[in-house]
Formats: structure tokens, C-alpha cells, sequence
């Protein structure tokens, strides 16, 4: 049987006295775009947090490749593969665009690779080329969160981990980033989302996890889980 390419068994971090993750299980494989559903406080982006090596683990282990990556620094999981593209974007919002794109190469050093990544990132999301020489404080916040993904890919990641996608943003900015992820993941790239919006999760990702209060409630295929009578009536609005 394959390895996954990340595994996550009984996870535990919170915040100072505060334990946020119960317990976490989780498993992302190659090529696989997986959802983390459920609502505020569930503790969604503090396992992103945690798997970024932003927040440490109390306990509990995480594997990446099948090498034990539980609490090292995020330089070395970045170095490893592991992209977080967190809520809010935190982009440097007085350099311009191509310069917020290839600071997510730092790392890299593959400097004819590292141009063909930029001109394909600018070929992704065209209004990027046509931004690319302005601040991105001066961007909308579709244009951003636009920003963000592609230099998160800039570092040339095996898994990309998004936390809120389509947060504030209209819908037909959401549309268009859909479409550029899912041609990215055609390209081989695992994606782990976390979004609020469970349509926008489900039609986005296969798999989806449903978390409430740190642990994992259900599991299974996005098409199953979008005509679960208790998914529907807890997070899509339906009775």
C-alpha cells in the first residue's frame, strides 16, 4: 500500500492554557486536494499553523514524506515541500508584485527554473502580469489572495496549504482562482484547504474532513459528504 504523502496521527497544540487540537488525524496523498471543514474556532487553521511548524505540538506526530517532521523549524518544512498560505495573505505590501512572487523562492537556487516558475505564474493569473510593477498594498483583495497562492508556489512546493480561499472575496474572483488551482493539481500538486465557504471546499478538493473542537468528526469523498444530512444542516445551510 502507497505511504501517503502526509500523516498526521493524534495531534495535539493549543495556545498558551488553551488545547485547541484533541487528538488529530489526517492524511493528504500525492496528487490529492483534500478540505478541512467546520466552523469557527474548530481549530482549522491552528492545525495548518501547527503542520507549518508556526505553533508547536504538545504531542502527537506528523510525517511528510515519511520522515518524522513533528516540530521542526518552518524553514526546514518549507525546505521540505510544505507551502502555508495563511489567512490575510501577509503579503509586503509596499514591493511590487514580481518581488512578493520571488521572495517565495528564497530558498531555491535553481535560478533558470526559479524565471520559468515566475513566467508561468504570471501566465496563471494575467492580471498579475499586468500588476506586476505596482505595491500590492495597491491590489484588490482577489488580486492578493492571487499574489499569495502563487508565491506560496514559488517555492516550489509537493503540498500547498491554503487557509481561507475565498474569504471576502466575490465570487467570480473565487471562480477564477478554482481554475487556476485545479490546473495546478492537474500538474501534480497536493493541496490541503481550509475554507469556510463547504461548497466552495467541496467542488475545489475530492476528499473533505469535517473538525469540530480539535478532532475530526467524518471523513469521505466531497460528493458524499455534500448529501450528508448533518453536513448539510450544520454547514451548508440546509435542512
Amino acid at each position: 500500500m502507497t505511504k501517503p504523502l502526509l500523516s498526521v496521527s493524534n495531534l495535539v497544540a493549543g495556545y498558551g492554557d488553551i488545547q485547541i487540537l484533541w487528538g488529530m488525524d489526517l492524511e493528504v496523498g500525492e496528487g490529492e486536494a483534500v478540505c478541512l471543514v467546520g466552523s469557527n474556532g474548530a481549530g482549522k487553521s491552528t492545525l495548518l499553523r501547527t503542520l507549518s511548524g508556526l505553533l508547536r505540538a504538545r504531542s502527537g506526530r506528523v510525517e511528510f514524506r515519511g520522515e518524522d517532521i513533528t516540530n521542526l523549524p518552518p524553514k526546514q518544512i518549507l525546505s521540505r515541500g510544505i507551502v502555508h498560505v495563511p489567512e490575510g495573505r501577509r503579503l509586503f505590501g509596499p514591493m511590487n508584485v514580481v518581488d512578493n512572487l520571488l521572495t517565495g523562492a528564497y530558498l531555491r537556487s535553481d535560478k533558470a527554473q526559479i524565471k520559468r516558475d515566475l513566467d508561468h505564474m504570471l501566465t496563471l493569473f494575467p492580471i498579475l502580469a499586468e500588476r506586476r510593477h505596482q505595491a500590492t498594498v495597491t491590489l484588490s483583495g482577489g488580486e492578493q489572495q492571487m499574489c499569495a497562492i502563487a508565491r506560496g508556489i514559488m517555492s516550489a512546493p509537493k503540498l500547498l496549504m491554503i487557509d481561507e480561499l475565498s474569504l471576502g472575496l466575490a465570487p467570480k474572483v473565487v471562480d477564477s482562482l478554482g481554475a487556476a488551482l485545479r490546473q495546478i493539481m492537474h500538474d501534480g500538486l497536493s493541496l490541503l484547504l481550509v475554507e469556510q465557504d463547504v461548497a466552495t471546499a467541496f467542488e475545489l478538493t475530492s476528499r473533505g474532513v469535517v473538525v469540530d473542537s480539535g478532532k475530526v468528526r467524518i471523513s469521505g469523498p466531497t460528493a458524499d459528504l455534500a448529501v450528508n444530512p448533518m453536513v448539510q444542516q450544520a454547514y451548508m445551510g440546509l435542512a
